[in-house]
Parts: structure tokens; sequence; C-alpha cells
């Protein structure tokens, strides 16, 4: 009998399990291996500042000064995504962000990768400004 009720049990556990999942909030088009990538640099005011200096030269053309996205680069393309909400469709973890400055995106957005023009800890630096955006 004690078999029995322990299967009863861990069914209503997994049942229970299941719902959750399925309930959870999902990021639109995540990555779960880049997801697991922690920002290694502390968001200090130095790291803000620096992300903000490069976030000006190589952002801001397409995702606007103040960080609330843009107008299609060309005719047909979709506006480059508000960085100050909360809704990110590429994934809005700090990992995730990383490889989409890294990587870029395509074909259906023009993000162009910026692993050749930006240092790891410049993407970094970007992403703590980005993220002082969005708390303003």
């Amino acid at each position: 009998m004690g078999g029995r009720l322990a299967a009863v049990v861990l069914l209503g556990c997994l049942v229970n399990l299941a719902a959750a999942v399925t309930a959870a909030p999902q990021q639109q088009g995540g990555n779960a291996e880049a997801a697991k990538l922690k920002n290694p640099v502390a968001a200090t005011p130095a790291s803000i500042g620096a992300g903000e200096m490069l976030y000006r030269r190589r952002c801001a053309g397409c995702h606007g000064v103040d960080g609330k996205g843009g107008p299609p680069k060309d005719a047909g393309d979709p506006a480059a995504a508000n960085l100050t909400d909360d809704k990110w469709d590429h994934g809005g973890t700090d990992g995730e962000i990383y490889t989409v400055i890294r990587e870029g995106l395509g074909p259906d957005y023009r993000m162009e990768a910026f692993a050749d023009r930006l240092s790891e800890t410049e993407t970094w630096n970007i992403i703590n400004y980005v993220r002082s955006l969005a708390k303003k």
C-alpha cells in the first residue's frame, strides 16, 4: 500500500510541475546555452560610463540614443528593438544579450555581429549601460 501512495504522490508532483512549466513566462526566441553566461563585469559607474560611450558609437544609430528603438535601416526591415522595456525577443539575460551583440541576428534582422569590433569587456560594459537605461 505504501508503494501505491508514493506513486500517487509522485504523479501529483509531476502534474503540478508540468503545469508550472507551461504557465511560466517564456522569452520568445531565447538561447538556453547563452542564458548560462554570467556577466563578469560589475555594473560600476566606470563600466556604465565606458558602455555609454561605446553604445553611442556602435548602437545608438539603430537603437536610438535613449535605447527606445529606431526606424528600420532599410524599407521593409523591422525596427531596431527597444532596449529599455521588458520585452526581449531574443532572450533577456545578460548572456543572451551578450551573444546577440557578439554574433548578430539574421537573416530577418539587420543586427550585425560585433565580435570583431568589440572586446568581451566592452560588450559587457554595453550590457551594463543598457541595463542602466531600463532603470531610468
